[in-house]
């Protein structure tokens, strides 16, 4: 879940489906590549940051690794593993889509399907406005005018550590907010989108979205130490680095624990470094989608290193993290940084992985 767009990418995360990556005939052309662990350091000094880590991999196979700063506030707990598993944020939202496209591929969903067609109970409930008028399409899109849940000023995804929401409550309480716009019309960023696209892939398949991001994703591309939390008091297995947000006097608070209610198909994986790089490569090499599918979530330009590094972002309380992936497929670099700020103040840490990001990549 991306609770705000501090990172300045939050939004690719979905629309990164667009890149029709392929290998090309260069690839035995030898990738120039920096030195990781020099621009963790480098990123680790940014105020507001607690930890960062990141692994670069060429072709599959890591070239470089990197960890600096602490997995605890105040210098405490020593490094962070390099390879440690860590939230993603809205980069789940890729994968969620991905498996949407999947069906739509397999001819058991459409992406003209209307919201009311796909999950009446949306609308027999009245819980989205206009649902008889929203498509798949725009949901994948953010263009379905469908409120963020987290609007409606019912939730604290900050502290509410043990409360279990359903997805259909977080979609209750988007209804009580005013829509963005007319169905189709342009671009609003909500999180009650993926939700409904969770649900939709449960309802279309009759499993869990956790079981579908497994069976499709997970396990065929050996992605070992990832799996979708759902539920409180689900977390991050493993030695981690730990987040911290403000509490109502300024001070920093523990919030590696955090509620999977609000993460789910819009926020909800876990992941590692490496993982990401193969849920990437795969994506950008066309083995997930094919092209014109990939295109129907919209097509975002790739702005770093002249326009030849493309980047996904997920935010939350206490975090931040980037994949980086070159136009070609080959390359993937993939950071997570821990914070010890507000993340909807982290404009700078985000302008520090990029800078971090370019040192590896367009040395």
């Amino acid at each position: 879940m991306s609770r705000a767009r501090a990172a300045g990418l939050t939004g690719l995360a979905s629309a990164m489906l667009a890149l029709s990556l392929h290998t090309s005939a260069t690839a035995a052309v030898e990738v120039k590549t920096g030195d990781v662990q020099q621009a963790m350091k480098d990123l680790a000094k940014t105020d507001g940051v607690v930890g960062a880590i990141g692994e670069l991999y060429v072709d599959g196979r890591r070239q470089g690794q990197g960890s600096a700063g602490t997995r605890l506030l105040g210098g405490k707990g020593g490094h962070i593993p390099a390879a440690s598993r860590y939230r993603v944020g809205s980069q789940t939202k890729l994968m969620t889509a991905t498996v949407v496209l999947q069906l739509v591929k397999e001819g058991k969903l459409r992406l003209e399907d209307t919201l009311a067609a796909v999950l009446p109970q949306v609308a027999q409930q009245d819980l989205v406005e206009r649902a008889g008028e929203i498509t798949v399409q725009q949901l994948l899109r953010h263009s379905s005018g469908i409120p963020d849940f987290f609007a409606s000023g019912k939730f604290d995804d900050a502290f509410d550590f043990t409360t279990y929401y359903s997805p259909i409550d977080l979609v209750k309480a988007s209804r009580e907010v005013p829509r963005t716009g007319e169905p189709g019309a342009g671009f609003a960023y909500s999180n009650t989108n993926y939700v409904l696209l969770g649900l939709i892939v449960e309802k279309v398949t009759g499993r869990s979205l956790s079981a579908e991001l497994e069976r499709r994703l997970f396990v065929p591309l050996g992605m070992k130490h990832t799996y979708l939390t759902t539920r409180p008091p689900q977390g991050i297995k493993g030695p981690h680095g730990h987040g911290y947000h403000p509490d109502a006097k300024g001070r920093p608070r523990d919030v590696d624990r955090q509620n999977a209610s609000f993460g789910g198909a819009a926020g909800g994986v876990v992941s590692t470094s490496g993982d990401l790089s193969a849920f990437y490569r795969a994506l950008g090499q066309g083995r997930l989608l094919p092209a014109d599918l990939q295109r129907a979530v919209g097509q975002p330009r790739p702005d770093l290193c002249g326009g030849t590094v493309a980047a996904a972002a997920g935010s939350g309380p206490g975090f931040l993290a980037v994949t980086y992936t070159s136009a070609d497929g080959r390359t993937q670099f993939a950071v997570s940084t821990t914070l010890k700020i507000d993340n909807r103040q982290a404009m700078p840490i985000n302008d520090a992985m990029n800078k971090a990001a370019a040192s590896v990549l367009c040395p």
